[in-house]
């Protein structure tokens, strides 16, 4: 049980460091906020993409027997979160032209809890192989999770939401890590066929909301210097997640 209480442990500072360090971009004032807000949703484009077609599709493709079952699960993803905005905007706007309601935001935290509830796997999985290789996999994913939180946060912001709310939303949907932890350690054995699965729709999530919501959005300022500052800032996006995939191999 003492594996167990260390992987709870470094899953909670994990998941709560996180967030507390990108909340750190919700202290600063609204205007500045509002000039801030443009160039980090670039940047969260990038760490979309980047997580999904750099470190969570390859790993997922890795764990899986059928390469092909994981490109039909992104493919599946990517149609279910279509509906799935399709349901919400239903639900929510009863006006044809309404642009207020916009479903991304739950979207963006239902892919970031299941992108957080395989990270929690992850660190059960190398702290029952051995801790040092845990504390080692706990210290890449805040690594790996701040950027994204960042971006997360400029998103929500982005999308209506309040400071407060986009911090509890986030802080939530982090503390999925620990139930991923949970079911890690209790269900390691019959767990594993199903992981490559959860991550690749969890990639399809992020795949989507990159594509279908904030491309088309940058692609409003067609301006050089706009594009050029966009291009930029998605390229550090995903040289960010290059960097971090390579510092923790």
């Amino acid at each position: 049980m003492k594996i167990f209480f260390l992987i709870l442990m470094f899953v909670l500072i994990g998941s709560v460091v996180s967030v507390l360090f990108a909340s750190v971009f919700l202290l600063v004032s609204s205007a500045i906020r509002q000039k801030i807000i443009p160039a980090l949703v670039s940047y969260a484009a990038g760490t979309l993409l980047g997580a999904a077609f750099i470190s969570m599709l390859p790993k997922a493709i890795t764990l899986s027997a059928s390469p092909a079952n994981v490109m039909t699960t992104l493919l599946t993803g990517i149609v279910v979160f279509f509906v799935l905005e399709k349901f919400v905007l239903w639900r929510h706007c009863h006006k044809p032209d309404c642009e207020v309601h916009n479903a991304a935001g739950p979207i963006i935290l239902f892919g970031d809890a299941l992108h957080n509830f395989i990270d929690g796997i992850v660190i059960a999985n190398t702290f029952i192989v051995s801790i040092p290789a845990g504390i080692a996999a706990s210290i890449a994913v805040i690594a790996h999770e701040v950027p994204q939180e960042i971006g997360d946060f400029a998103l929500l912001i982005n999308y209506g939401y309040t400071r407060r709310k986009a911090f509890i939303y986030n802080l939530i949907s982090s503390a999925t890590a620990i139930l991923g932890a949970v079911v890690g350690f209790f269900a390691l054995k019959s767990f594993q066929s199903f992981v490559p699965y959860v991550l690749t729709f969890s990639a399809a999530s992020f795949v989507y909301i990159a594509l279908a919501d904030i491309l088309p959005g940058l692609n409003r300022k067609s301006d050089f210097i706009s594009s050029a500052i966009q291009f930029t800032l998605m390229f550090v996006g995903i040289a960010t997640i290059i960097l971090i995939k390579s510092v923790s191999h």
